[in-house]
């Protein structure tokens, strides 16, 4: 596992006291020039080259009535990713980072047409999860092999000379495996961490809540323990392949943005499973989805913005990344105090 360089966290900070402002004028801006320069190789980074892959899978609970939208919507999202016409293509163009998408486990048939707009990797370890309210989601097996999906995401940007991954995902139901893993693994109960998703009713909601108090019920006297075993009897394949991408970006020292609800949730699992991954993550964003800041607080993550996002895709990730590149550019190219001639305090 890859560490954080505090020699060059520093050198970073005694750099910022030297550029033309007020120390500490420019707040967050640079705390996060500093952040990656301890996970860079220079006290003042380069432009970041951002890579961004959604993962892609569907989910037996659906079946349970939890989404507003049909299964299917799973790999017609996919062919509408490969297509261009998402909100994650605009952003990823916007931002410059390359995008593709993994379909780890699409249930459906879906058809594409190559525009150039995102790279597809079809993977799928089986056509969706099993109905995690009453039974196992995936075996053990399928778990890792997904998992192993996301390892190998890690080694196409390393390869691409990536400095900066990003997950995001696609899948009908994600957001009741996603709140079952966080209630499990931070013991808050699932009132508290239930959303509306992709924009159930109240009353669903609280239908919602209690397939999860179901799902974690049966999970529990399966006898689920460690951050995989949740993972097995509750999570989704591109949960799976998330937590193992998170893991392999800090495995290979890589900084890693994260999105919303259900990518935190995959990060939780990534770090309860290796405590270390938690040194390599940056959260972008606080969605609204319910319990996402719990989700943040369980991980320490400060969100860098709150806009009332609960889209996913990596699409709250993608739309911090002009503010992160800003930062790193203030930090590179502002004067010192020095170069400029102009008197300190």
């Amino acid at each position: 596992m890859s560490v954080i360089n505090q020699a060059l966290a520093t050198a970073a900070r005694l750099h910022q006291g030297q550029l033309t402002k007020p120390q500490g004028s420019l707040g967050k801006l640079e705390e996060l020039a500093i952040w990656f320069a301890a996970r860079s190789n220079s006290a003042v980074p380069a432009r970041l080259l951002p890579a961004v892959v959604v993962f892609a899978a569907d989910h037996g609970v659906a079946a349970e009535s939890v989404s507003a939208f049909p299964a299917e919507v799973t790999g017609q999202m996919v062919a509408n990713f490969v297509a261009g016409g998402a909100a994650i293509n605009v952003l990823a163009r916007e931002a410059g980072a390359s995008l593709s998408v993994a379909d780890v486990g699409v249930a459906s048939s879906y058809t594409v047409t190559e525009s150039g707009n995102a790279v597809l990797f079809r993977v799928p370890v089986r056509a969706g999860t099993a109905n995690l309210r009453i039974e196992p989601a995936m075996s053990e097996q399928e778990c890792n092999q997904a998992w192993t999906i996301g390892l190998d995401r890690v080694q196409e940007a390393l390869a691409g000379g990536k400095s900066l991954l990003i997950g995001g995902e696609m899948g009908i139901g994600n957001t009741t495996a996603a709140a079952a893993l966080i209630c499990a693994l931070t013991h808050i109960e699932p009132e508290k961490i239930v959303g509306l998703g992709t924009g159930i009713t109240a009353q669903s909601r609280e239908h919602k809540v209690q397939v999860v108090k179901d799902a974690l019920a049966r999970a529990r006297a399966a006898g689920a323990v460690s951050a995989k075993d949740w993972l097995v009897q509750v999570g989704g394949l591109e949960i799976a392949a998330l937590a193992g991408f998170y893991t392999g970006a800090a495995e290979a020292g890589i900084p890693v943005l994260l999105d919303g609800f259900i990518t935190t949730a995959a990060a939780l699992v990534a770090v309860k499973n290796k405590p270390e991954v938690a040194d390599w993550l940056l959260a972008s964003h606080c969605s609204d989805e319910k319990g996402h800041g719990h989700a943040l607080a369980a991980l320490q993550l400060e969100p860098i913005l709150q806009l009332g996002l609960r889209l996913g895709e990596a699409s709250g990730a993608a739309l911090t990344l002009p503010l992160i590149q800003s930062a790193l550019a203030l930090h590179r190219d502002m004067a010192t105090f020095s170069s400029a001639g102009i008197a300190t305090k």
